[in-house]
């Protein structure tokens, strides 16, 4: 490994002129993007799982029938199959609105943030972090994958 060559790639160089105050902040906003990408995925998840559990509850609701429970298999189908979670939706609307209302908005305004301040480079305060916290010259502490 060169010496010219022992830290992060340009797309991780801090812009001439940025500040340390602004790379803290953009840290601290892609932090709180990473908490959103994680809420997402949760949120996924939710959809995913309430949609399964609808699915079993109407194999339980067929099973019932079968073993002529029909009046408890109706009143099961009848007031939980196909329900709303929410007022008026299933989770794949609640998943759509988040998407459109909240996640795109944060996921823009971290975005420009980013073009107006830092030419658009994405991550630069844990870039920095990974320089100030790894072993320099040391195996598996290399600046880049081109490195190893």
């Amino acid at each position: 490994m060169s010496e010219t060559h022992d830290g992060p790639d340009a797309a991780h160089q801090r812009p001439d002129g940025l500040d340390d105050a602004t790379v803290e902040a953009l840290g601290k906003l892609s932090e709180a993007l990473e908490v959103v990408e994680h809420a997402r995925g949760l949120l996924y998840g939710f959809h995913r799982l309430t949609g399964t559990a609808d699915l079993h509850l109407g194999d339980a609701v067929e099973a019932l029938r079968k073993a002529g429970h029909d009046e408890l298999a109706e009143r099961i189908n009848r007031e939980v199959v196909g329900r709303n979670v929410v007022g008026g939706r299933w989770t794949f609307q609640i998943v759509e609105d988040y998407d459109d209302n909240y996640y795109a908005t944060f996921k823009q305004v971290e975005k420009d943030a980013r073009d107006q301040l830092a030419g658009g480079r994405r991550h630069l305060f844990e870039a920095e972090m990974k320089e100030d916290r790894r072993t320099h010259g040391a195996p598996h502490h290399e600046a880049t994958p081109d490195d190893v």
